[in-house]
């Protein structure tokens, strides 16, 4: 750090940092309910089990979109065991911090599964890992070797480093902090534009991530780039998303699969279109509710 500490600059200005940092509950912004430094459960609270051998515990942010998708990608494609239910764990409560959930996953983030078809039970958690376990329990969406298998990894593994820099970066800088800071919306904006333009570029000579087959890795990309494509923190004209047309190209592609409109809306409490808050059955989507932007 600059040795002029006090430089007016700083935000707010003349703000040093300590030697040793402290947690303030206050300074968390909006999310200051429910981020701390420490992890663990708060409160004791079990898990509802339904009916499915597969029990999804989510909301349906980005994150818990990739295995929504997934499920009734699985379920399209005949494979009758991918039936499940999903239980809404609404973060902005603190849900996620119930003891029940935080033994399925003690970094207390959705989505966390059980499969309950295994004894003992599975736990799986971390949107990635969930993504591989599906895949390779039922031979789907994940090529089983070979150069495609690999493509398909990189690509996965690509997004659950990079998305990050988009939602706690740029998502988190531009459209919910409590104060704009030039600083952080310019370094996330640059690194949130080169992202998209990496997948620009490699999607001009690919129909999919990993090739000519869909796989799960475009159902982890999809709901965070195609999110930002498609309004994301309200952001279109500011990141000029326009200019990205293989990536414009690849995400209606994928958006407009039945599964993926369907999965999107699983455990869904904001944003524009359909939602379901939970999930049980099939017929369940036929009660869809619709939200406004």
């Amino acid at each position: 750090m600059a040795d002029d500490n006090t430089d007016n600059r700083n935000q707010p200005e003349g703000y040093v940092p300590p030697e040793v940092w402290t947690w303030d509950i206050s300074n968390g912004g909006q999310f200051a309910s429910i981020n701390r430094p420490v992890s663990g459960a708060t409160h004791d609270k079990v898990l509802p089990v339904g009916k499915h051998p597969l029990q999804l515990y989510s909301m349906g942010t980005p994150n818990g979109q990739k295995v929504t998708i997934l499920l009734e990608e699985l379920l399209a494609a005949g494979h009758t065991g991918a039936e499940y239910d999903a239980w809404l764990i609404e973060i902005g409560k603190g849900d996620q911090f119930g003891s029940g959930f935080v033994e399925i996953n003690p970094n207390s983030k959705i989505p966390a599964l059980a499969d309950h078809s295994t004894d003992p039970v599975t736990r799986v958690f971390e949107s990635g890992s969930i993504l591989i376990y599906l895949a390779e329990k039922f031979g789907a969406f994940l090529p089983t070797a070979g150069l495609a298998r690999t493509e398909t990894l990189n690509w996965l593994m690509w997004q659950m480093g990079s998305a990050p820099f988009v939602g706690g970066g740029f998502g988190h800088f531009y459209a919910y902090a409590p104060f704009k800071i030039q600083y952080a919306i310019d370094r996330y904006a640059m690194e949130t534009k080169r992202q998209l333009h990496v997948l620009d570029t490699h999607l001009a000579g690919h129909r999919y991530l990993a090739g000519d087959d869909y796989t799960i890795a475009d159902m982890a990309v999809w709901p965070w780039y195609g999110g930002v494509l498609n309004g994301a923190y309200n952001a279109k004209t500011f990141l000029n998303v326009t200019e990205y047309s293989n990536l414009a190209r690849w995400s209606d592609l994928v958006g407009g699969r039945d599964a993926v409109r369907r999965g999107r809306m699983v455990n869904r409490v904001a944003g524009p279109g359909a939602f379901l808050r939970e999930r049980h059955d099939a017929a369940d989507f036929d009660a869809a509710e619709t939200l406004s932007a």
